[in-house]
């Protein structure tokens, strides 16, 4: 599933640090602006305690996580929606992405230059902000006229609906709000809605780059930043990027857990990280297992079985027939696939069963 989270935000904020913590690929790292100039991507494995259960359980003969895809971007200055420094490269680049990893400096550090002199998130956060508004509401304003016009010669009902869901983007800009503060109630308005790709219309995780001292409770800056978020719809993370790159650095998982406990932390911030990007794309995990292989297949929330299916081959959801579920827990306390049958727990179901995380799937089909 190639759907993407971009990290965006303003140069010397740690960005690269941060992708080269979660994807192990070296991004070029270095204290100037624009030092990555062409965006990286990082397939990177999903943490998932549920498939080392599993693979306890099954001792099987491979093994193959879920993953997703993350993009390390340019850093943005203002006047990037006129095309100033890496403007239009950033802002095809985050058009191109279906979630925003947003990374804001909350750390002191007199070593690490600030492109605007001063350390203070908000300020970052509206910078950017302000920057994907001015390109969205340039986009819905190049087709709103036309749009109207329609609506009104030509008495189109679709060109109606468009005019009216564009307006309401157009108000919101206007306000400084984002597109995903809009809602549409009609299926035919999310469609549309959907398809102009609006760079505010992203769903947004803020992430708070902080120092090692503020890893774990955040500090005075984290504080102002969730200040600056209430109303907003999205989530905040804390993350110390260094202290993670620092981790990183260390050979064993024994001395890494010591390393996070000695900061008072239960697990990495990477791993938070990982797993927020991975349920901000929407996206669950359900599972095939056994003494060959045992594997997290990705899915959209909310799909039904037929469409799971398919993720593993198309011919299973072209034929589908039946899927066989069982509950996770219910495979861990019971022992197994065997004991679960035993016990009556697994469940028979049909095209119109919606996939819930965690399942263990058996699809049954005929082609």
């Amino acid at each position: 599933m190639a759907l993407q989270c971009g990290i965006v935000g303003l140069p010397n904020v740690g960005k690269s640090t941060l992708f080269n913590c979660l994807s192990n690929a070296k991004a070029q790292s270095a204290n100037f602006p624009f030092c990555t100039i062409e965006p990286n991507v990082g397939v990177i494995t999903v943490p998932d305690e549920r498939l080392n259960k599993l693979v306890e359980m099954c001792n099987p003969k491979s093994v193959v996580p879920a993953t997703v895809e993350i993009v390390d971007i340019a850093g943005l200055v203002k006047g990037a929606s006129k095309g100033e420094g890496l403007g239009n490269k950033f802002l095809a680049n985050i058009r191109e992405t279906d979630a925003i990893l947003h990374v804001l400096r909350c750390f002191d550090n007199d070593n690490i230059t600030h492109v605007d002199g001063s350390v203070d998130p908000v300020r970052d956060k509206e910078i950017i902000d302000y920057e994907l508004q001015i390109k969205d509401l340039e986009t819905i304003e190049s087709r709103l006229a036309r749009t109207i016009k329609q609506a009104q010669t030509g008495g189109d009902k679709q060109a109606k609906m468009q005019a009216e869901v564009l307006t309401k983007f157009k108000e919101a800009l206007e306000q400084g709000l984002p597109a995903r503060s809009v809602h549409f109630d009609t299926v035919d308005e999310q469609r549309f809605a959907h398809d102009l790709f609006l760079l505010t219309s992203k769903p947004v995780l803020y992430v708070c780059n902080v120092d090692d001292a503020s890893a774990v409770n955040g500090n005075a800056y984290v504080d102002a930043v969730r200040k600056a978020t209430e109303g907003e719809d999205a989530q905040i993370l804390i993350v110390a990027a260094q202290t993670e790159a620092d981790i990183a650095e260390l050979d064993t998982w024994e001395e890494r857990q010591e390393f996070l406990n000695e900061i008072g932390l239960q697990e990495s911030g990477v791993s938070r990280l990982i797993r927020a990007a991975y349920a901000l794309l929407n996206l669950q995990t359900y599972f095939t297992a056994g003494p060959d292989e045992v594997r997290a297949w990705t899915f959209m929330r909310g799909s039904k079985a037929p469409q799971c299916a398919g993720i593993i081959h198309t011919d299973f959801e072209k034929g589908f027939i039946r899927a066989e579920v069982i509950k996770y827990d219910d495979y861990v306390n019971l022992g197994g696939e065997t004991a679960v049958k035993e016990a009556g727990k697994m469940n028979v179901e049909g095209k119109e069963y919606v996939v819930q995380d965690g399942d263990i799937m058996h699809f049954r089909f005929n082609v």
